[in-house]
């Protein structure tokens, strides 16, 4: 049975002559379409900034969605580029209002002998939580010149697969002699604690924001604050300390992921790789391998040939390995070569890691 039919709590005791427990199994379902929207001409709809075309609803998974296009950009952050984003537009009846789906964009040139677009296409990375209205997508999804320098006056398709996952009680087993233990909560009290400031012996000045924290958990998760605020080199500070090379919302982040070992969500994915690019660098300066793993990961799971050479840059400064094999990897794949290196990020690359490029040519020709 499916969503409010069947509860899907895991576990609970049982019996009155000496405790016992259960174990619920859980098997996921997903159900997958997509939609294209058909857009006769690039120019032919353009009309500003924050101007947009929807899409007619489409159904997946019970659920109905859309495709809203804007040929100009969603703001003046994503002036000159196309920004594409899906809507969740209703539910299915008797659902709770969230969905857990992820979803694909592509464009498609409507002429057979046109360009191959393929290398626009994003992905989600794994499952997102959606409620009615709220976007998923891209601000920054492919240039405006180059979407006309690509479809030189011809159609194109915004195409949009959606895989939506359901999750399904199948089988419950009572184990005789057991008890339910609790999932670990120290991550949520911490977190807690740090939203409540309550015992905060120390602040950052992080551009013009302040940000309480405990000296013990910060020394306590970081080898770098350990030497800072204990160490004999420890900082002459009577309990505040001025960060003057990183952005407020970054050091919010890495503070979250110091006491809850988890990082904020992220709606918008071009933000996201661009939280992931920043915090990979702090987490380097203070020594949190598990963050600098986590931050490779997403940028590889959002490696296009938009980003790829900004990525291989980071991967060699800051010794990220896997890092920069992935980029190799993916720059191997015919057609990204070539719009990685007319791309502004290769530019930097070759100034200011110019040693990489002949690394670079001997992978792609090996």
């Amino acid at each position: 049975m499916i969503g409010s039919e069947m509860p899907i709590s895991a576990s609970s005791a049982t019996t009155g002559d000496g405790g016992g427990g259960s174990t619920s199994t859980i098997a996921a379902e997903t159900t997958s379409g997509w939609h294209e929207l058909r857009v006769p001409g690039y120019a032919t709809t353009k009309g500003g900034v924050g101007k947009f075309i929807n899409s007619a609803t489409f159904v997946v998974g019970g659920h109905s969605w859309y495709i809203r296009y804007y040929p100009d950009g969603n703001n003046e952050k994503s002036a000159g580029w196309v920004s594409v984003y899906l809507y969740l537009d209703l539910p299915a009846a008797g659902g709770d209002g969230d969905v857990k789906a992820r979803y694909k964009l592509s464009l498609i040139d409507d002429d057979d002998a046109g360009e191959d677009l393929s290398s626009y296409t994003r992905t989600s990375a794994g499952y997102s939580f959606w409620g009615p209205g709220k976007p998923r997508g891209y601000h920054q999804f492919i240039k405006g010149t180059d979407m006309e320098s690509s479809l030189k006056g011809h159609g194109f398709r915004i195409r949009c697969d959606v895989t939506v996952m359901k999750e399904t009680c199948v089988d419950t087993t009572v184990v005789a002699g057991s008890l339910a233990v609790p999932p670990p909560e120290l991550h949520r009290h911490l977190g807690a604690l740090l939203d409540s400031e309550v015992g905060g012996d120390l602040t950052f000045d992080v551009g013009g924001e302040h940000l309480t924290a405990h000296r013990y958990v910060l020394a306590a998760r970081s080898p770098v604050l350990m030497a800072e605020l204990f160490g004999p080199m420890k900082e002459n500070t009577t309990g505040s300390i001025r960060i003057s090379d990183v952005e407020p919302r970054v050091f919010k982040a890495m503070l979250r992921f110091v006491y809850t070992d988890s990082l904020p969500e992220v709606d918008d994915e071009d933000s996201k790789v661009g939280m992931a690019q920043h915090l990979l660098v702090v987490a380097d300066r203070y020594g949190l391998p598990r963050l600098m793993v986590m931050c490779e990961a997403t940028l590889l799971e959002h490696i296009d040939t938009s980003v790829v050479a900004t990525t291989l840059t980071l991967a060699e400064q800051h010794g990220c390995h896997g890092l920069k094999e992935g980029c190799f990897w993916f720059m191997r794949t015919p057609g990204n070569t070539k719009a990685v290196m007319a791309s502004e990020g290769f530019q930097h690359l070759r100034t200011s890691c110019p040693f990489l490029i002949e690394e670079m040519l001997a992978k792609l020709a090996s």
